[in-house]
């Protein structure tokens, strides 16, 4: 039997964590990948199956748990060594939604169980702190020159929002927001976290090339509208984490079309397929589109993604489809098999 994602049997992908048998009553313990694994349902009946098969089983149980595949910890890189997972969200040009899937994703996440961390890197334009709300714990600092981030809904978060007045910009030259991004990595106690996603600010700039080489990224999501002015940057973005050797997970697509809410008709506002076209022209995963929603928008202006605030709601189900859909692809890639595994995604 294998993990239909890593493509490898339970046993070499080390996800067997227990086996007992009493009478006819087989107990099968299993740790999953990635608390947001799409494939849990696959692996349970697939277990079932198979040991329900076996001469003299009446019955099988499958005890799913959490073992969160990681990065290797680098000695020569001892940064967040307890992050098991760095997902930069990214953008070839601003206004196309980035940091809103940022925080849904990383909301997503969060309610399947994860434990996660966001990292505000947009240090011109920090909106994280607007889009999380008020804190249930503001950050704060230590005579030992650590920071503490801010908790918004459970999650750690740390902005350069959180250390300026209100309206004021930020007037730095290059140097100034690298050294800005190695305090916020070295020194914030983030603890232990299954993925940190930084909401990068959009283009090829300062903090792209610092973040690649302050810290080794698991993945970087791309994030484009669906219109050729927006498909043309994101290129341009694919291509500088590729010269960076940082790893393209995939493509969302963002402002996917518009349904209205009151007689159902669907109008492509800014075009469609975008994003899946060049998904498929770079040959990465397309992870999903987002349509354009009122709710999303009034999620980020109260502070409180849409994920959180609506969970069952059909596009925070497009979001918790994209953020196992990243999840599975991270499993993958640090996984045994070491990229052989083909990404199922969520449709």
């Amino acid at each position: 039997m294998k993990d239909p994602a890593l493509q490898v049997d339970f046993v070499t992908a080390n996800m067997v964590r227990d086996v007992s048998v009493s009478g006819g009553l087989v107990r099968v313990g299993i740790n999953l990948t990635s608390a947001a694994c799409p494939s849990r349902d696959v692996i349970t009946t697939s277990i079932q199956e198979a040991v329900a098969d076996l001469p003299g089983v009446t019955a099988v149980e499958v005890d799913l748990g959490v073992n969160t595949l990681g990065r290797a910890n680098n000695p020569q890189n001892p940064r967040l060594p307890g992050v098991k997972n760095i997902i930069v969200v990214a953008a070839g040009k601003g206004g196309v939604g980035k940091s809103t899937v940022a925080t849904n994703l990383a909301a997503a996440l969060k309610l399947d169980g994860a434990s996660v961390g966001i990292l505000d890197a947009d240090v011109y334009g920090p909106s994280i702190p607007q889009m999380m709300g008020d804190p249930d714990v503001s950050s704060g600092g230590d005579d030992k020159g650590n920071i503490t981030p801010a908790i918004h809904h459970g999650m750690p978060v740390i902005s350069v929002g959180f250390f300026v007045e209100k309206g004021g910009a930020v007037i730095w030259r290059g140097p100034m927001v690298g050294k800005l991004l190695q305090q916020f990595l070295e020194q914030v106690t983030w603890g232990e976290l299954d993925y940190l996603v930084v909401d990068m600010p959009p283009g090829t700039r300062d903090a792209q090339l610092s973040m690649a080489q302050l810290i080794p990224i698991t993945g970087a999501v791309m994030v484009t509208t669906p219109q050729e002015v927006s498909i043309i940057d994101v290129e341009k973005a694919i291509a500088m984490w590729r010269r960076v050797e940082v790893p393209v997970v995939g493509v969302v697509e963002n402002m996917s079309g518009y349904v209205c809410t009151s007689c159902g008709h669907h109008d492509d506002i800014f075009s469609r397929g975008g994003g899946r076209t060049l998904a498929e022209r770079e040959k990465i995963a397309f992870l999903g589109e987002v349509p354009i929603n009122a709710n999303i928008r009034g999620g980020g202006d109260a502070g409180k993604p849409i994920v959180l605030a609506q969970p069952d709601s059909p596009v925070s189900k497009v979001f918790r489809d994209i953020a196992r859909n990243v999840a599975c692809a991270l499993s993958v890639r640090n996984g045994p098999a070491k990229r052989g595994g083909k990404l199922p995604l969520i449709r």
